[in-house]
């Protein structure tokens, strides 16, 4: 009987220390993007395509994906959504039909279940935009409209909602993009797409709360777009830049940099900084 408990008391002890040893190394191994998809924090990636634009939200066990880079950056995007282990995308926005914000748009539609895409009402021409079209018409995926006034279901604590574009008809492609406004707890983050000072005048026409945290600036840090009426509704704390090395269109404009630095806003860019993740917990918000 006295062998029979000191047995028990020896395999409680290798239990004990086993226990605590598979502790340590699940804590050590705990990856950011499965926190994303928990109940207790939003994961914002502004991912590193180069000059273009690609933004994936990660909340409440759903993904959003904003774009899609430049078909020049379809095998580091994908391998981006990879790491984060993505099967499926329950929502994908093209803010508007450029190839450096669809180039990849047809591999993502191809290769992941795609939930609900949307687009502007607004076609084009293009190889890229037929791309597209073509891998949306294969996997028989709807198109919805991308206006003023939708709203995603990301889930408790969510509000996401789009306050642009405001007219059917523009003449620059890029004021016909989707700004999309997501709101978790008291975080606020606000995505421009290529909006310019048009679409911004007209969002400020329709009075919606556009205060924000983080501010994805409009069209790379582009001069025509972040107009100072608008910088003061938004009053960002961060500004997030996406756009590539030595491009040729000199993104960001040094007026842009200039006012950012004026007001003084923390300024992060893809170019310099690489992906930019951004971890919500409702109430703070910290760069990974």
């Amino acid at each position: 009987m006295k062998f029979y408990k000191k047995y028990l008391a020896i395999f409680a002890a290798f239990f004990l220390i086993i226990s605590s040893f598979v502790g340590c190394s699940s804590s050590k191994t705990i990856d950011s993007s499965k926190d994303a998809n928990n109940q207790h924090v939003m994961k914002v990636n502004y991912i590193d395509v180069g000059q273009g634009d690609s933004i994936l939200v990660q909340v409440n066990g759903k993904n959003l994906l904003i774009d899609a880079g430049p078909n020049s950056s379809t095998d580091k995007l994908i391998s981006y959504l990879n790491k984060q282990n993505i099967k499926k995308l329950d929502f994908v926005v093209a803010t508007h039909p450029h190839e450096d914000h669809i180039g990849a748009m047809d591999t993502i539609i191809n290769k992941y279940n795609i939930g609900e895409f949307y687009a502007p009402k607004k076609t084009t021409t293009t190889k890229t935009f037929e791309s597209m079209v073509n891998a949306l018409k294969s996997k028989n995926i709807k198109i919805n409209a991308a206006t003023a006034g939708v709203s995603l279901d990301l889930g408790k604590n969510v509000k996401c909602e789009m306050i642009a574009p405001n007219a059917p008809n523009y003449e620059d492609l890029n004021n016909y993009s989707a700004v999309i406004k997501i709101t978790y707890g008291n975080s606020k983050f606000l995505f421009m797409g290529d909006a310019e000072s048009l679409s911004e005048k007209e969002i400020l026409n329709k009075n919606h709360d556009i205060s924000s945290d983080v501010l994805k600036l409009g069209h790379h840090g582009s001069s025509s777009s972040s107009s100072k009426a608008f910088l003061d509704k938004v009053s960002p704390k961060i500004a997030i830049i996406s756009c590539g090395k030595n491009n040729d269109y000199g993104h960001p404009h040094k007026e842009t940099s200039t006012e950012m630095k004026k007001r003084n806003i923390q300024v992060y860019r893809t170019d310099i900084d690489g992906s930019i993740v951004l971890i919500s917990d409702g109430k703070k918000i910290s760069k990974e």
